[in-house]
């Protein structure tokens, strides 16, 4: 195996260009392109003289979450930023597609905490160290096998993730067109029919705009705020109705719309931010640092789903206000306003009236309705795609550890991965 340590400097960031990762990008085993710098194609080359990133490659942290790790996927032209290193297989000893695997078991993790120097500010991790770690490694082609089991799995996630993030994208074009472009309102005007829908649909939308007293909005609809289809943080526990048990969400791990943990508690050792009551179809949205985008929208929560009080809950005052609440509160023009407005210096943040304050038109009954119908199926899918990725993710943190000690043979993990799915 290759060790190649990265440049200990920083390239000028550019407005398009190649991703530079960096420690961030970093994200469950993969590299997530989302918040990049991009640098020009001059520094490309620059900082790819000593290492041009390849398919397979294993980028590690090496201060500040060390140990922590991603493959490079095939095909992804990228430079490698500081405080990291990458780790390459030559495929004689050591399989390519293992080694991703490889440093994400228990094996890997005790040799990092064998070796890291854990200091005032950041633990770090020696280059030197690396090649001194003690990791299993099983016959070359048992290695390809493991690779491929494991990645087989993790490719169902990414699939099930991508298809999510097309159907919110449908959902998102759809409310736009209708409620923040009113493209159904000008076609009308113009003596069109709008495109994509039926007559009946069409029928429902009025022909012109009228003033209101902030813009002008399609007639007989007008400006508002959320706070007119929802109500804010409606339920929380109290002394005299709190649970037994609760299933805890953070800010930490909610983001764009995915928890990706819950946490189970006993009410008197939950945190004691653990108060916001969820029910299906609320609008969960961070009110701290909200810019970093910590929003779900809930959809058939577990028994007693609860969320952080760092939350500002909004929930529907009707069913079909459910999904338009949603998109209006976590459309990118409400999240940048949050996060214009947050105060707090270190800790900006916001109240939660501010969320429920946030500007929305509102359209009338038959309209939403007529929304409710279409976006309510794609928000459905999603939510059982999530729940589906979990279960799977699930089963891949299991078998992981189990696989690479050799504590479970490959049939007997395909079996488990047969009745899992």
């Amino acid at each position: 195996m290759d060790l190649i340590d990265c440049d200990h400097r920083t390239p000028v960031a550019v407005d398009e260009g190649y991703p530079y990762i960096a420690i961030p990008q970093l994200k469950d085993g993969h590299i997530a392109l989302d918040g990049a710098r991009r640098i020009s194609e001059t520094d490309y080359l620059d900082w790819t003289r000593k290492l041009a990133p390849m398919a397979d490659d294993v980028v590690v942290v090496r201060r500040c979450n060390s140990g922590q790790s991603a493959h490079i996927p095939a095909g992804l032209k990228c430079a490698i930023g500081q405080n990291l290193v990458v780790l390459r297989a030559d495929g004689s000893k050591l399989h390519p597609q293992y080694l991703r695997w490889l440093v994400r078991g228990a094996e890997w993790w005790d040799e990092v905490g064998k070796y890291i120097n854990v200091g005032a500010v950041f633990d770090s991790l020696r280059c030197r160290d690396i090649p001194n770690f003690v990791l299993p490694i099983p016959p070359l082609n048992e290695q390809g096998d493991i690779a491929a089991t494991l990645g087989a799995l993790d490719d169902r996630i990414t699939l099930l993730r991508e298809t999510n993030a097309a159907l919110e994208a449908i959902a998102q074009a759809l409310f736009n067109s209708w409620f923040v472009d009113f493209d159904p309102v000008r076609a009308k005007m113009e003596g069109r029919a709008p495109e994509g829908m039926d007559e009946a649909t069409a029928a429902l939308f009025p022909d012109g705009f009228e003033k209101s007293e902030l813009r002008l909005v399609p007639s007989g609809w007008r400006a508002g705020i959320l706070a007119d289809l929802s109500h804010l943080n409606p339920e929380s526990w109290t002394a005299k109705n709190q649970p037994a048990t609760v299933a805890y969400v953070d800010l930490a791990n909610t983001k764009d719309n995915e928890i990706s943990s819950v946490a189970d508690f006993t009410f008197d050792e939950a945190p004691s931010r653990a108060r916001r009551v969820l029910r299906s179809g609320d609008t969960i949205i961070g009110t701290v640092r909200p810019g970093n985008r910590s929003f779900a929208f809930i959809h058939e929560p577990v028994c007693n789903l609860t969320g952080s009080t760092g939350f500002a809950v909004l929930r529907p005052s009707t069913t079909m206000n459910a999904e338009f609440v949603f998109l209006a509160a976590t459309h990118d023009a409400s999240i940048k306003q949050l996060a214009h407005v947050a105060d707090g210096g270190a800790y900006p943040a916001v109240r939660p009236d501010v969320v429920s304050g946030l500007p929305c038109i509102v359209p009338d009954r038959p309209v939403l309705h007529k929304f409710h119908d279409a976006a309510q199926p794609l928000m459905v899918r999603v939510s059982q795609n999530q729940k589906h990725a979990q279960t799977l993710a699930a089963l891949r943190n299991t078998l992981l550890p189990r696989l690479i000690s050799g504590q479970l043979r490959l049939p007997e993990a395909q079996a488990e991965m047969k009745e899992a799915t």
